[in-house]
């Protein structure tokens, strides 16, 4: 009996929500998510737990409004979506003095498949992403190639149909779009209850918490 009530004791306290001070009421425990709006429609994706320092830096520029002024800049069908500081012609990166170089953070249950959203980077040895560049796997395959030499920090779990459109507009031989796509990129907080809106499903805290 003793060890049924502690059980219950335990629940309790891991699924009750954070109470308010002023009201007395329980708050529902939300969580970051990246959100991408185009002219196109929005994408939402989910940020990793298991890369701390790729989902800080992601969240800290978007809430400075850094890639509000950028554009979605390299595009390839049955590839990526490409977003964030621009490639030269030599492939590297032109990245701005307002941003830096972030350490890998590879993980080997976090994979590049389809909606996977991963961190660009120029061909340094340490294999340093770049914090201002991001990409969205858009092959339905994955792009597992890519798999512990680019680190992937999130995934997307709505608006893939909009990526897809992304990758099918006409572009230069720089796989750059002749009309510009325009980001605008938020973090929005959202609870358990209203990802399930989404057909994910809120399984723990850790990185795994959404299958479909």
């Amino acid at each position: 009996m003793k060890k049924s009530v502690l059980l219950l004791a335990l629940l309790v306290l891991l699924f009750a929500g954070k109470q308010n001070k002023h009201t007395g009421k329980n708050e529902e425990k939300t969580y970051p998510i990246g959100q991408i709006k185009t002219e196109m429609g929005e994408i939402l994706f989910w940020l990793y737990d298991e890369t701390p320092r790729h989902k800080a830096s992601f969240i800290k520029l978007a809430n400075e409004g850094y890639w509000d002024s950028l554009t979605f800049n390299r595009v390839i069908k049955n590839f990526v979506a490409q977003g964030g500081c621009p490639d030269t012609q030599e492939g590297k990166i032109v990245i701005p003095d307002s941003t830096y170089l972030l350490k890998p953070e590879f993980n080997n249950k976090i994979r590049h498949v389809y909606g996977a959203v991963g961190a660009g980077r120029d061909d340094n040895p340490g294999m340093l992403s770049s914090a201002c560049q991001f990409y969205i796997v858009q092959n339905k395959d994955g792009e597992h190639r890519l798999d512990d030499k680019y680190t992937v920090f999130g995934q997307v779990f709505k608006g893939m149909d909009i990526v897809d459109s992304i990758v099918s507009v006409k572009t230069d031989s720089m796989n750059s779009p002749l009309t510009p796509i325009k980001m605008d990129v938020n973090i929005i907080n959202l609870s358990a209850k209203e990802l399930k809106k989404y057909h994910w499903v809120l399984l723990s805290d850790s990185s795994e918490i959404f299958h479909k």
